[in-house]
């Protein structure tokens, strides 16, 4: 587990969201919901157009009621009883900065934020965008120049205008342009599937930024009889000039287009019912919802959206399910932990605030060391203090009538890697379990021997990722684990230093490499399969070679570890 300035934050503010949702209480309603025929005869021949309206909300009315007054409205008339109509300017959006484009991303192209920036690192060392880690919504004159010029010959000079747009993050540096294409015109450098999506949506943002607005009709239309209660509504919208919506289309979202429809138009009912519905929880946030929100608070930079996300998901502290994170039980407890004990800590101001101090240590108006010792004292203090509590995982006490499977005592609720479960209050010495659901879960199973470091608790045995093994059974407390004896392989090769053990293969992080089973009471490793020969000059292990280097020395700082640079003589 961890806990960081800025991925904490984030954490928080999903465990809230999450809060929001368990607590929430759903209140019933209806809406009633029509279909109709409309006659449009302003079409030669006449057209007839399939729409669907709706009521608003009602609540506080019994079904019943509602029932009756639905059943008798179905044999009268509707007629068209207002009509609305305006006309709507729609702005091009700025170019994109690293949140918007991996917001625009993740809802339009369906790639998270670490994907979307994989793709955009290949484009930028490609040549064929600008830096894609700016929080700034800028072009240069030059840029903005030449956008302008290929506006107006792809599209015509009613389409070119300039725009000069605003960043609005809270801790914007602003030390670059916005993402944009390095060449408007040209890309003729091939593209892999994700950086040639990618690159299309960046160039349509940066092109449609500099375009005049979209102008669009909206119509919406009320329909009523005298024996309903309540008037149902349809919306459509349609575009008088496209403006930038030529150069991004999907911008425009889904336009419902209707028919010539006046006051006093009858509309023909084909069917009218009522819609059962509740009022539902707040949304968990997406990816793209989380940057957003991040962003607005002033909570990290362009470079960390991506990573704070894949951290807490990586910890195991959120799950991504339909696109939505959700924290899990892991992550509802540590970010409740720290919001009891180090609340300031991962405030949203404490966090902009550092933010702020740190762009003044860049500009050399505060001392890096002062600021971390005005923060790093109380903060320490703090640590220690908390540190003699309760363990974080101990979440509280079972339900009085969940009892031990075992020994028949009380049960307390503890959180292991796979979640909440109910633990005997006597653990260690008693290893009854229970699943949330009432079912028994086998414990650690004691083989009766003492353990040979503490002399108080017995050893058990667990299941690690690696398998079973034998430890004892005050882990934390007592660290020991039993080793078994271990079978010397017939081709293995004598440790230079122990003489009584032999190397062995091991995986660490970067690789397969050998080292001393007598570990860790010896500490010798080699990086390479040892050929059983010693170095002639030093007395180290030899290794194996490869195509380029032949056989050599384990020892770095000997000749032969390099053998292949020297000359004949040597």
């Amino acid at each position: 587990l961890s806990a960081g300035r800025v991925q904490s934050p984030a954490l928080r503010i999903l465990v809230e969201r999450e809060r929001e949702i368990i607590n929430f209480k759903a209140t019933p309603y209806f809406v009633l919901i029509g279909n109709f025929e409309h006659t449009d005869r302003s079409v030669a021949p006449l057209k007839k157009t399939k729409l669907i309206a709706y009521s608003k909300d009602i609540f506080d009315v019994p079904k019943n009621t509602l029932l009756k007054e639905v059943t008798e409205a179905r044999s009268s008339d509707f007629i068209v009883m207002d009509k609305k109509v305006s006309v709507v300017n729609r702005s091009p959006r700025a170019p994109f900065t690293t949140s918007t484009l991996q917001q625009a991303a993740s809802s339009r192209l369906g790639m998270n934020p670490q994907r979307t920036m994989r793709a955009a690192q290949k484009l930028y060392e490609q040549g064929l965008i600008t830096y894609m880690r700016t929080d700034s919504t800028s072009l240069s004159p030059e840029a903005q120049k030449n956008i302008l010029a290929y506006v107006v010959k792809t599209y015509g000079e009613s389409f070119a205008e300039a725009h000069v747009y605003k960043t609005k993050s809270k801790n914007a540096q602003e030390a670059h342009e916005a993402v944009r294409p390095t060449n408007i015109t040209t890309a003729s450098v091939k593209m892999g599937v994700d950086e040639s999506r990618l690159y299309t949506l960046i160039h349509a943002r940066t092109v449609a930024s500099q375009m005049s607005d979209a102008k669009t009709e909206r119509t919406s239309v009320e329909i009523g009889s005298q024996k309903l209660s309540y008037n149902l509504s349809l919306s459509g919208s349609r575009i008088l000039f496209p403006g930038w919506l030529k150069a991004d289309p999907d911008g425009s979202g889904d336009d419902v287009i209707l028919p010539n429809i006046n006051i006093g138009d009858r509309m023909e009912l084909q069917s009218l019912n009522i819609e059962d519905k509740e009022t539902q929880p707040p949304n968990r946030y997406s990816e793209a919802g989380l940057i957003k929100e991040l962003e607005k608070r002033g909570i990290g930079r362009p470079s960390t959206y991506a990573s704070i996300i894949s951290t807490i998901t990586t910890r195991e502290y959120v799950a991504l399910e339909n696109k939505a994170l959700r924290p899990t039980d892991t992550g509802m407890v540590v970010s409740e932990f720290l919001e009891n004990n180090f609340m300031e800590y991962i405030s949203d101001t404490f966090t902009a605030e550092m933010e702020d101090s740190l762009d003044e240590i860049a500009e050399g108006r505060k001392e890096y060391v002062k600021v971390l010792k005005d923060f790093y004292h109380d903060f320490h203090k703090q640590v220690l203090e908390k540190s003699k509590g309760d363990k974080a995982t101990n979440l509280g006490d079972a339900p009085a009538d969940i009892k031990c499977p075992i020994c028949d005592k009380a049960m307390v609720i503890k959180l292991a890697r796979n979640g909440k479960f109910y633990s005997c209050i006597d653990f260690p010495e008693c290893s009854g379990a229970l699943t949330l659901g009432g079912n028994q879960l086998e414990g650690p199973k004691d083989t009766g021997k003492k353990c040979p470091k503490c002399e108080k608790n017995n050893l058990i045995e667990r299941e690690g990722k690696f398998g079973k093994f034998i430890a004892c059974a005050g882990y934390p407390k007592c660290k020991y684990i039993e080793q078994g004896e271990k079978v010397r392989p017939s081709d293995a090769v004598s440790c230079n230093v122990c003489k009584d053990a032999y190397m062995e293969q091991k995986r660490g992080r970067f690789g397969i490499f050998y080292s001393c089973s007598n570990y860790p009471d010896c500490k010798i490793a080699i990086k390479a399969k040892p050929t059983g020969k010693l170095c002639k000059i030093c007395n180290s292990l030899m290794m194996e070679g490869t195509k380029t280097i032949p056989e050599r020395c384990s020892q770095k700082n000997c000749p032969m570890h390099n053998p292949h640079k020297l000359t004949p003589k040597e």
